[in-house]
């Protein structure tokens, strides 16, 4: 197939955007489109995870936190690197991201058809809808509902298109063998349930708070809690188990590679975030996970937070 495709992410680290960038990119390439990703110098675990693909690797982001948008010289790195190569189509795969590209927009004498995805359900405010968006030829969200709601509340109805998240099957599916040999690692107790969360730390967002709160609710004590992502083993993250009085039952694993290993061992997988799409990390769940018993406990804690 005669077309050439850029990714562009910002950032380090790892999270459902970087995990669906990451696919997005990889299967592209596999299905004979030719498939570019533009990223920060200092992403070394997305060039890892891209290694023995045909993907081609591009550098353009100095990365130094939130204020590197503002940096003009990742800008034009950035310009650059789509002017040189030719692209039919630039795909940016967050706000910040999308950032770089709208600023570069006017500059490019070869304007490539742009493709942003947005994949929370925060409506954008006016600045955004007007000198942000409407450079898009179009705006991918992850959940029909969403779709409907931007389109009903005039959000570019023209440009919206949903596209559901993925997830690889081949590493998400139930592993029973593993089940005892995770548990032990993680020392959990023959007469203790796990549960699990995925996400990065913040319970603003991702609602960690929200599980603790009904964690504190159970009648019993005899479970362990993992949280997985990145600051989850924080002092922040520590604080806040104890608040709840539930140190001795809440593990902090931080950022682990492995979640499809994990699941294997968990008993309930426990979602409380405030603000997506459709989560990869609840697909996964459903991939490898009981699923009736995640449904029930979800019920439980919409009854009582």
């Amino acid at each position: 197939m005669d077309c050439v495709a850029d990714e562009v992410i910002d950032g380090i680290g790892w999270c459902g955007t970087k995990e669906q960038t990451y696919l997005i990119t990889k299967y592209l390439s596999e299905k004979g489109i030719e498939s570019h990703i533009a990223l920060s110098f200092q992403y070394e675990y997305m060039v890892k995870k891209l290694k023995n693909t045909s993907v081609k690797i591009h550098f353009f982001e100095d990365y130094k936190g939130g204020k590197s948008r503002f940096n003009p010289l990742n800008a034009l790195r950035l310009r650059k690197i789509i002017k040189e190569n030719n692209y039919d189509f630039v795909i940016a795969h967050s706000s910040h991201a999308f950032d770089y590209i709208r600023f570069i927009y006017p500059f490019l004498k070869r304007k490539p058809r742009i493709i942003a995805l947005k994949r929370s359900n925060y409506f954008p405010n006016i600045f955004s809808r007007r000198f942000k968006f409407n450079v898009a030829d179009k705006i991918v969200v992850t959940s029909c509902k969403i779709a409907k709601e931007f389109k009903e509340r005039g959000f570019c109805p023209e440009k919206i298109v949903c596209i559901n998240s993925g997830i690889e099957l081949k590493r998400f599916f139930p592993k029973p063998k593993l089940r005892e040999k995770v548990r032990r690692e993680l020392g959990v107790k023959e007469n203790e349930y796990l549960f699990i969360n995925v996400a990065n730390w913040q319970p603003w967002r991702k609602g960690q708070e929200v599980i603790l709160k009904a964690l504190k609710l159970l009648p019993f004590r005899n479970f362990k809690m993992l949280f997985v992502g990145l600051d989850t083993d924080s002092r922040e993250a520590k604080t806040l188990f104890r608040r709840y009085g539930l140190e001795k039952n809440c593990i902090g694993l931080g950022f682990r590679s492995d979640i499809d290993r994990l699941l294997q061992g968990a008993d309930l997988f426990l979602f409380g975030s405030y603000s997506e799409g459709i989560a990869g990390a609840l697909l996964q769940a459903m991939a490898g996970c009981k699923f009736k018993s995640f449904l029930r406990f979800m019920h439980y804690i919409r009854l009582n937070t």
